[in-house]
């Protein structure tokens, strides 16, 4: 990025308000585990039945163990890395990024491309709970805004992203709204 880097984030600027999802669902790794949920809520010491007692879940109305609110994000990430595939961090060096990741912004079209990524803040409305057994997935992936702006990390923008979380029956499990900031880092 040069003396016009500003500039070179206009296109997305221009772009907010714009679904860049295609309607299709980026599936979680993995179905939502009941030893998936007590590894979650163990540490917290989350002591609510409906976290693993079927029977008490049921009894509230719940088709099975529901995961804490939560742990939705956590079920509606796709895989990082799969046996086979080469390392996600094959640089050395400090606060090195991975060199792909599912949740960061190289799958970007407009935009001049960036090699820092951080998550800045998040909302999330919860429709309902995700149950052992479901897949949740992410549905959509709407910029609600881009602001450029060079900080003691480097020069990019901070964008905010809305997208909802699925169950594989289709219903919307919670509504996400995700700051986050795309940078390139100040040349040491």
């Amino acid at each position: 990025m040069g003396d016009n880097w500003q500039e070179e984030w206009q296109p997305l600027v221009d772009a907010v308000g714009r679904d860049f999802g295609d309607g299709t669902v980026a599936w979680g790794a993995d179905a939502v585990e009941l030893g998936t949920v007590r590894r979650f809520a163990e540490p917290l010491e989350l002591g609510s039945a409906l976290h693993y007692d079927p029977q008490v879940a049921r009894a509230h109305g719940f088709p099975d163990v529901i995961a804490p609110y939560t742990a939705a994000m956590s079920f509606s990430v796709p895989a990082m890395w799969r046996p086979g595939e080469p390392t996600l961090y094959d640089d050395p060096v400090p606060d090195a990024q991975p060199t792909r990741s599912p949740i960061n912004n190289q799958d970007m079209p407009l935009g001049p491309r960036t090699t820092g990524f951080f998550a800045t803040d998040i909302s999330i409305e919860f429709v309902r709970p995700a149950v052992v057994g479901e897949r949740v997935g992410r549905r959509g992936n709407k910029l609600v805004s881009c602001v450029p702006k060079q900080t003691s990390m480097g020069r990019g923008a901070f964008l905010t992203w809305e997208s909802e979380l699925v169950a594989d029956s289709g219903e919307v499990i919670a509504r996400v709204r995700t700051g986050t900031y795309a940078y390139n880092p100040h040349r040491s």
